[in-house]
């Protein structure tokens, strides 16, 4: 993931923040803090993030493309401005149906 800090107090075009990758996910670190991150991710039509858990919520914004998500074992397609949020510590997987764009922001609970 990059490091490359974004600015602040700027209006930002997420979808043209990060570019495809040919047989790639590639992704970029927007915000990170204690509190939790946002990163934004270009994935190539069939990439996928296979089934694993997370310790905190996960909302999902669809910038462009088409996904499917799954959330044990259920699958919810997704298209450009759909969004939805994986439950902490639910299994869940994402698949490119074709190359798509999105905006992951994760949310820490409080101890």
């Amino acid at each position: 993931m990059s490091t490359e800090q974004f600015p602040r107090s700027e209006i930002l075009e997420m979808d043209k923040q990060v570019q495809y990758s040919e047989n790639a996910i590639v992704s970029r670190q927007v915000i990170k803090d204690a509190g939790g991150n946002v990163s934004l991710f270009a994935f190539d039509k069939g990439q996928e993030l296979s089934e694993h858990n997370a310790p905190f919520d996960a909302l999902i914004q669809v910038l462009e493309g088409k996904v499917d998500i799954y959330i044990e074992g259920k699958v919810y397609p997704l298209g450009k401005g759909n969004s939805i949020i994986m439950p902490a510590n639910i299994p869940h997987a994402v698949k490119a149906v074709e190359r798509f764009k999105m905006l992951l922001t994760m949310v820490r609970k409080p101890d």
